[in-house]
C-alpha cells in the first residue's frame, strides 16, 4: 500500500474550530480531516480559511455523497468537480462511506445501511473501481454504523471483506462504529476487528456515541470517548502490523475545547506507546 505521507492523530477541520485549530500552538493535531462538498468551489473568506488550512496541515478529505450504494449512475458531474478539486488542495487521504445517501436524485441527508448481500457486492465493487480509476487513486471506505441490516444473506463481516478485496480499495477503520454494531447487533468487536484484512486499513476513526436505551447506542460523533471504546482502540492498535494515522471525529459540542485536546492527549497517547512498543521490538529482533 503507498504510503499517504499523514501520520500522528489529526482532527476534524469544522469552521465552528476553525480559528482553534489555525492559532494552535503546543501538541497541535497532525493533520485534519474535513468533508470535500463542504469546500469545494469557494470563494472569499472561507476560501481563505481553507488556503490556510492547507498552508498549516497535512489534509485528508471523508466524504458525504458519492453514495457507493444508491441504485442509480454515479454522479458524475460531482466526481468531475471533486476531481479538480484534488489538483487544486493536495489532498493526501480521499474516503467515503460504505452506504448510501441518494435515490432518485433526492439526497437522504443520513447515511444509510447498504444490503449485505452477493448482489450489493457486486454493484457496489464496481462502482468503487470506477471512481478509483477516474480520480486516479486508491480510495478507503468506512465501516459504518447501522441500526438494522436490510435483506442480509451474510453477516457485515463477511460483506466488508468482500468488498474491500474484490475493489481492491483500502478501509478507513472506524473503531467507534464497531464498537456501536457490536452492541446494537449482539456480535463481539474484537473477533469482527480481528477477522478483517488489516493490512487495507489506511487510517483509523474514532468519536463518541450516546446510548439511548439500555439497548441501543447511537453513533453521534458529539459526545465523549468512553473507556470501553478506548480499550478497544488501543487492543486493535496493538493488532496493526504499521503505523496508520488516526482521526478524532468531533462534529458538534465544541463549547468544552478542553475536552476535544484531552481527547487527542489520550490517542497519542496510546498510538506511541504501541509504535514504541514496536519500535522497540524491531530493534531488539535485529
Amino acid at each position: 500500500m503507498k504510503e499517504s505521507g499523514i501520520s500522528g492523530v489529526g482532527l476534524g477541520f469544522r469552521r465552528e474550530i476553525a480559528q482553534s485549530i489555525l492559532t494552535w500552538q503546543h501538541e497541535r493535531p497532525s493533520f485534519v480531516e474535513f468533508a470535500p462538498e463542504n469546500w469545494m468551489g469557494i470563494g472569499g473568506a472561507s476560501r481563505q480559511v481553507l488556503d490556510r488550512v492547507v498552508e498549516n496541515y497535512p489534509i485528508a478529505c471523508h466524504g458525504l455523497s458519492l453514495s457507493l450504494g444508491s441504485p442509480e449512475p454515479l454522479d458524475w458531474v460531482f466526481l468531475r468537480a471533486l476531481k479538480r478539486f484534488f489538483q487544486e488542495i493536495p489532498v493526501r487521504l480521499y474516503s467515503e462511506h460504505l452506504s448510501y445517501c441518494k435515490c432518485d436524485n433526492a439526497h437522504l441527508y443520513d447515511l444509510l445501511p447498504i444490503p449485505f448481500c452477493e448482489e450489493a457486492i457486486k454493484h457496489v465493487v464496481e462502482r468503487i473501481r470506477q471512481v478509483q480509476d477516474f480520480l486516479g487513486r486508491q480510495i478507503a471506505i468506512e465501516n459504518v454504523s447501522y441500526y438494522c441490516a436490510m435483506q442480509s444473506e451474510m453477516d457485515e463481516l463477511s460483506f466488508l471483506t468482500a468488498v474491500l478485496e474484490e475493489s481492491d480499495c483500502l478501509l478507513l477503520l472506524d473503531v467507534n462504529n464497531v464498537y456501536v454494531n457490536a452492541f446494537n447487533h449482539g456480535y463481539d468487536a474484537k473477533g469482527f476487528i480481528e477477522k478483517l484484512p488489516l493490512d487495507r486499513v489506511a487510517y483509523m476513526h474514532m468519536a463518541g456515541h450516546e446510548q439511548r436505551f439500555e439497548d441501543l447506542i447511537i453513533d453521534t460523533h458529539g459526545d465523549p470517548i468512553i473507556d470501553p471504546v478506548y480499550a478497544l482502540f488501543e487492543w486493535t492498535v496493538g493488532k496493526l502490523s504499521r503505523k496508520v494515522p488516526v482521526l478524532l471525529e468531533r462534529d458538534f459540542n465544541f463549547d468544552n475545547f478542553s475536552q476535544i485536546q484531552e481527547e487527542l492527549s489520550a490517542l497519542r497517547k496510546i498510538v506511541d506507546k504501541q509504535w514504541v512498543r514496536d519500535e522497540q521490538s524491531v530493534y531488539i529482533c535485529c
